[in-house]
C-alpha cells in the first residue's frame, strides 16, 4: 500500500478505434453506425439525415449518407492521432 510519501502512477491506456470498422458501420447504419466513431457528428447527423429525408422524400439521403461516412473516417483518424500524441 501506498503511503503520504510514496508517489503513485497510473496509466490509462485506451485503444485505437478501427477505421474500417468506423467506415463499415457508418456505411450500413448511418448515424447509428457513426456513434462508434463520434457521438456529437452522429447526433447532427441524425437529425440532418431526417430534416433532408423529409424534404426531399429521401432523395437527400444520396448526398448526406456519404458526408456521414466520410465524417466517421476523419472523425476516427482524428481520434487515433490524438491517442497516438499522447493529447487524450
Amino acid at each position: 500500500m501506498a503511503t503520504e510519501n510514496q508517489n503513485v502512477k497510473y496509466v490509462v491506456t485506451r485503444s485505437p478505434k478501427s477505421m474500417g470498422a468506423a467506415i463499415a458501420l457508418a456505411f450500413f447504419f448511418g448515424p447509428l453506425g457513426m456513434l462508434y466513431a463520434t457521438i456529437p457528428g452522429a447526433i447532427v447527423m441524425f437529425f440532418v439525415n431526417l430534416i433532408v429525408g423529409l424534404l426531399t422524400l429521401g432523395l437527400g439521403l444520396l448526398i448526406t449518407f456519404p458526408i456521414g461516412i466520410i465524417w466517421a473516417a476523419v472523425a476516427t483518424s482524428t481520434y487515433n492521432k490524438k491517442l497516438i500524441s499522447g493529447r487524450m
